[in-house]
């Protein structure tokens, strides 16, 4: 079967359409370049981490709780991204849309028979055009150049 009819095109667009509204709202901001690139390495990193292996999160998360003091400092660092996400619940709802959508999108490779490799690279490069395509869609609605 070809790998296009194998794609999950729904999922994609989902990915597409969430991380537009990232690069619309940074590029709204007008954020500077270092902005930019922690966003897109936090968006690898996100992508990367979801098409990670179990077991390799699973070791990790066991060096986590390895001790007293690191799960207490866990426990604290938990309420403290609670209290964050009570504070800002707006840009809570979105970065939720964001990791749901990119999670739909691994699931439906998985289930498609996709490698991890495969998996990360289509999912990296949806999102980093749904990036720039919101950027580029609101720097020429800003500047009014289709109308």
């Amino acid at each position: 079967m070809s790998i296009l009819k194998r794609l999950p095109w729904v999922s994609l667009a989902l990915v597409l359409l969430s991380y537009s509204t990232l690069g619309w709202v940074l590029s709204e901001a007008q954020t500077s370049l270092s902005v930019w690139l922690v966003v897109l390495l936090s968006v690898l990193l996100l992508v990367g981490s979801l098409t990670a292996p179990l077991s390799l999160i699973t070791q990790y998360s066991t060096i986590l709780f390895s001790s007293n003091i690191r799960s207490f400092a866990v426990a604290v660092f938990g309420a403290f991204l609670f209290f964050l996400m009570l504070a800002w619940f707006r840009v809570f709802l979105d970065t939720l849309l964001i990791i749901s959508a990119a999670i739909l999108a691994r699931i439906d490779f998985q289930g498609a028979k996709f490698s991890e490799g495969q998996a990360f690279l289509m999912t990296s490069i949806t999102s980093l055009t749904g990036v720039a395509l919101g950027a580029g869609m609101q720097t020429l609605s800003s500047q009014r150049i289709w109308w």
